[in-house]
């Protein structure tokens, strides 16, 4: 029994240790997603290995030496979206509707066909801003009935998975998608007008995620392109959308270091939305993002729609006071090295 216990717990070990490896590999960057899968698995052949044979020589004190850290390490990384962790983001400190916007996000999924479930939480939350991922022609016109009720609007629809579209109701800047990296992938920068008059700048992503046919360097690339973005903003701004990356990976943590962000999701749980049919396969893919500016009003994962994504909705209030008590990340001279080269590497794959 001991030797199958080595197979399997060295399986999970080196899965934790890939996520160390500064390489942009598909089958590197995919042990960045199951970290507390990972780390469940460690505990429970842990457990069991101690419980079974206990420490009595020197392989046992090995397995422990191998075992012991790489849970811990999964630990200390999925630990701040836990709700015993500090929250990163506080908590609205007045009621300001003025200056308030809810933000939905929901990747549908191109051949999902249940458009009226979508429809139906819509009507439910009534999102201020709704930002739509993989929609096709078909989407596209399903989602039409929207336009009586968001007179502001986005659209790019596409047949490759990275159709977008955003609804408004408030006034919108720009009416027009860009692509940043690559013409089959684009997103949306535009300015966004609360009802109090306060422009704001509003980003929506969804980048290529790493398969078998394609390494994380363009979907790092963007990501960090749009952090530079945000930082040099000089408007309080919101970054959305499914970014194919986990909150705790290195890129999303050098993505909040180079552009101020924060996660309203430390401190009060993963809000995992993908995959949405498998209940033990899931982690936070689907983001909202702000500057310090910003305030929490609310949080939620939303109902299954039929797509493998669930929606995310996140209601900010604008609150310039609370830069005060928010702390923004900071990027130090060896982030902005790493990311001028992640995107220097990503433009050079896509290109």
């Amino acid at each position: 029994m001991r030797p199958l216990f080595w197979v399997i717990s060295a399986f999970f070990v080196v899965q934790t240790i890939f996520p160390l490896v500064r390489s942009a590999r598909w089958w590197i960057r995919m042990s960045d997603f199951p970290r507390l899968q990972i780390a469940s698995a460690l505990a429970v052949l842990l457990v069991g290995y101690l419980a079974l044979f206990g420490v009595t020589d020197r392989w046992d004190i090995i397995y422990l030496a191998a075992v012991v850290p790489a849970l811990s390490l999964q630990l200390f990384r999925i630990f701040p979206y836990t709700r015993i962790a500090p929250k990163q983001v506080i908590e609205a400190s007045s009621h300001r509707p003025e200056n308030r916007v809810r933000v939905m996000v929901a990747n549908v999924l191109m051949e999902n066909r249940r458009s009226i479930d979508l429809l139906q939480v819509v009507r439910d939350v009534h999102p201020d801003l709704l930002l739509v991922v993989e929609t096709d022609d078909w989407w596209h016109e399903k989602l039409e009935s929207l336009d009586a009720v968001y007179p502001h609007r986005i659209k790019r629809p596409q047949d490759n998975y990275y159709g977008m579209e955003l609804f408004s109701k408030l006034e919108l800047e720009a009416n027009d998608v860009r692509f940043l990296l690559s013409d089959k992938i684009p997103s949306i920068r535009t300015g966004v007008r609360l009802p109090s008059g306060v422009w704001i700048d509003f980003f929506g992503i969804h980048p290529r995620p790493p398969d078998p046919d394609h390494d994380s360097e363009g979907r790092d690339a963007e990501i960090l392109l749009v952090a530079k973005e945000m930082r040099a903003s000089k408007r309080a701004a919101i970054v959305a959308g499914d970014l194919n990356d986990v909150a705790w990976s290195h890129t999303t943590r050098l993505f909040q270091r180079m552009s101020g962000a924060l996660d309203p999701r430390r401190g009060r749980g993963m809000f995992s939305t993908f995959h949405a049919g498998h209940l033990l396969l899931r982690w936070p893919l689907d983001h909202v993002f702000h500057d310090n500016l910003f305030t929490l009003v609310e949080l939620k994962r939303l109902p299954n729609i039929g797509s493998d994504h669930f929606p995310v909705l996140v209601e900010l209030q604008y609150e310039p006071k609370a830069e005060v008590e928010q702390e923004a990340p900071e990027a130090d001279q060896s982030d902005h090295e790493e990311a001028r080269e992640m995107i220097e590497e990503g433009r050079e794959a896509v290109g």
